[in-house]
């Protein structure tokens, strides 16, 4: 490691690398301590390391050097005890390394996914937690028996508890949200942009399904006009109730979903105007007390107008599940709404082609043809195509109040619906490690490092040079189209402060000078490029 990287990763952390030694005053002593004197907070800021400048160089202790090279691979890990800690911490993260997360194609260290590990050499025994992006992750029992076994076969280990955990439940969007929606994760948006092709059995299913992986799920019923929800699931209160005090909705549960519709608020289905309908979905899905949620799934009402825009502005959608039928005219309706999401930036993930066909007397029919959602997916490069059959059981499910995942959960459509909650989960999270790192800052480099989701080119900004392209009101006259912000009233080594995501479409940089900028990925993809970085020079430590 060189003193350049060490210095840079030291500042990242606590803002500057204070030393010690030599000291100022010429009477002290022209040797150094023996034991390194200057205190640097790194990692989590609880573990205390030394620095020692000695006679112009840098002195690092090699504690320091470990927890640094550890902390830059994300992984958090304490200290085990007796001789030779560092050396065994060292061996069960390389063991650890062997696990290859299959969404991320990343190691388990390197996605930060090791926590709190605990080594008792005389006893033989390696404690670890395995945090992972949800408690709905469809491999995180594979994970728990491989690292008990890469970790098992370490000749000095006896004994292996490894416990399995979720990061808490959070949003992507950088942005001031509604306290109600500012607790979770993922939200997800079943659509089809058409009545009758049973989005709303899609709905409700998938969301009973990522309940029963273990997630933290509520569902939105958006269609004002003809609320579904109140016909497919059956909770002993079928009546949102208020809370006086903080005047927000609290949401009725089934089975531990949460659950939010027109038709539970005692006024059947709405007769009013589309600017009132959208001030009612608003007040609906932001003052409800959704709590921590791993998953939000809202069931849009079919159209592409003020009432599905109010709902892609106000939630921050992480992505969309599109809902059609074999028909041609289905076709038609569902890619509209395609190319809304893809308008707003929102990605769609799958698709459900519902009422595929039925088998009778050892054959299979198609009585609304073929080719619908295949042609949705070849057309806008939707990733993954689902059929759903037609079933006597699962209209019966809806009308009963007990969706079918629940009452049948061996069934065909189960495993169909278990195959798209997979599906639903890996994605998300694809999305969402994609967004935390599409824009960093590279602090070595000194430069805005780029990388566009669902983009694999990767590219380097210079800090002054985005900051001049900054397009807002502060820096670019509304009315006129002139340019407020001068090319000198940026430094050349202006520095982000903090870089955070704003959903799928943009980013967050505040400035030193408390400027906040909203730089959207497209605007970024259109500024000039650093070509010819210059290679650090390093001194080797």
């Amino acid at each position: 490691m060189s003193v350049h990287h060490l210095h840079s990763y030291l500042r990242s952390k606590v803002g500057a690398c204070q030393v010690l030694w030599p000291p100022s005053s010429p009477s002290s002593s022209p040797k150094p301590p023996r034991r390194l004197v200057c205190i640097a907070a790194v990692s989590d800021r609880s573990n205390s390391n030394n620095i020692l400048m000695w006679k112009g160089r840098v002195v690092v202790s090699h504690k320091l050097l470990s927890v640094a090279t550890k902390a830059s691979s994300s992984s958090a890990p304490q200290a085990g005890s007796g001789m030779g800690g560092e050396t065994l911490e060292r061996d069960v993260l390389k063991a650890l390394s062997q696990i290859i997360d299959p969404d991320f194609g990343t190691d388990i260290v390197s996605c930060g996914f090791v926590k709190d590990l605990v080594i008792d050499q005389p006893l033989g025994e390696v404690s670890f937690r395995l945090e992972l992006t949800t408690p709905a992750c469809p491999v995180k029992d594979m994970f728990e028996k491989q690292a008990n076994e890469v970790v098992a076969v370490l000749p000095w280990v006896k004994k292996v508890n490894v416990t399995m955990s979720a990061q808490p439940a959070k949003p992507i969007f950088a942005g001031q949200l509604p306290p109600g929606l500012s607790r979770i994760s993922s939200i997800v948006a079943v659509s089809s942009c058409k009545g009758g092709v049973g989005k709303s059995t899609v709905a409700v299913n998938l969301a009973y399904t990522l309940a029963g992986m273990g997630a933290r799920v509520g569902i939105f019923d958006a269609d004002v006009y003809g609320p579904s929800l109140p016909t497919m699931v059956n909770p002993d209160s079928r009546i949102l109730e208020m809370d006086p005090e903080k005047k927000t909705i609290i949401p009725t549960e089934y089975l531990g979903v949460k659950l939010v519709s027109f038709g539970f608020a005692g006024q059947g289905r709405a007769i009013m105007r589309g600017p009132m309908v959208s001030g009612v979905i608003n007040q609906l899905l932001t003052t409800t007390e959704w709590g921590e949620l791993d998953y939000l799934v809202i069931d849009m009402p079919p159209g592409t107008g003020d009432i599905q825009l109010t709902l892609c502005q106000v939630a921050p959608l992480t992505a969309a599940v599109i809902v059609t039928t074999p028909q041609k005219l289905a076709f038609i309706d569902v890619a509209k709404g395609v190319r809304m999401f893809s308008k707003l930036k929102v990605p769609c993930v799958a698709v459900v082609e519902n009422m595929c066909h039925f088998d009778a007397d050892g054959k299979r029919y198609y009585p609304f043809g073929k080719g619908s959602g295949s042609q949705v997916v070849q057309q806008f490069g939707i990733p993954h195509l689902f059929d759903l059959p037609i079933r006597p059981t699962l209209s019966a499910s809806g009308d009963s109040g007990v969706p079918e995942v629940v009452s049948d959960p061996l069934s065909e459509v189960a495993r169909t619906f278990q195959d798209l909650g997979v599906c639903v989960v890996q994605q998300c999270a694809k999305i969402r490690q994609q967004v935390s790192t599409a824009v960093t800052y590279d602090k070595y480099l000194k430069a805005i490092r780029v990388k566009v989701p669902n983009s694999d080119e990767e590219f380097l900004l210079h800090p002054a040079t985005v900051r001049r392209n900054d397009r807002s009101a502060q820096s670019v006259d509304e009315w006129t189209g002139e340019q407020k912000i001068q090319f000198g009233d940026v430094a050349e080594d202006i520095e982000p402060e903090e870089i955070r995501p704003m959903g799928n479409y943009a980013v967050s940089i505040t400035w030193p000078d408390g400027f906040s900028q909203i730089a959207p990925y497209d605007q970024l993809e259109t500024i000039e490029r650093l070509v010819d970085v210059p290679p650090l020079s390093p001194v080797e430590v």
